[in-house]
């Protein structure tokens, strides 16, 4: 239970790196707790999130 927690936390980091206009620092949140959930074997729904946000963030790489 204490990975999921750190993802999560890890999740919010990034989102709040992402808020401040810091989209490499919240690639870094995000890579982090992919590679940790993964680790644990709990990338199901939290995996599937993370990916969203790196998705999303590569959206804004190419139209930016």
């Amino acid at each position: 239970m204490q990975a999921e927690e750190r993802i999560r936390k890890l999740i919010v980091l990034g989102d709040n790196r992402l808020a401040q206009g810091l989209p490499a620092k919240a690639r870094e949140s995000y890579v982090e707790a992919l590679d940790l959930a993964r680790e644990e074997g709990i990338d199901g729904s939290l995996g599937a999130l993370i990916e969203l946000r790196l998705a999303d963030l590569d959206a804004q790489d190419s139209t930016g």
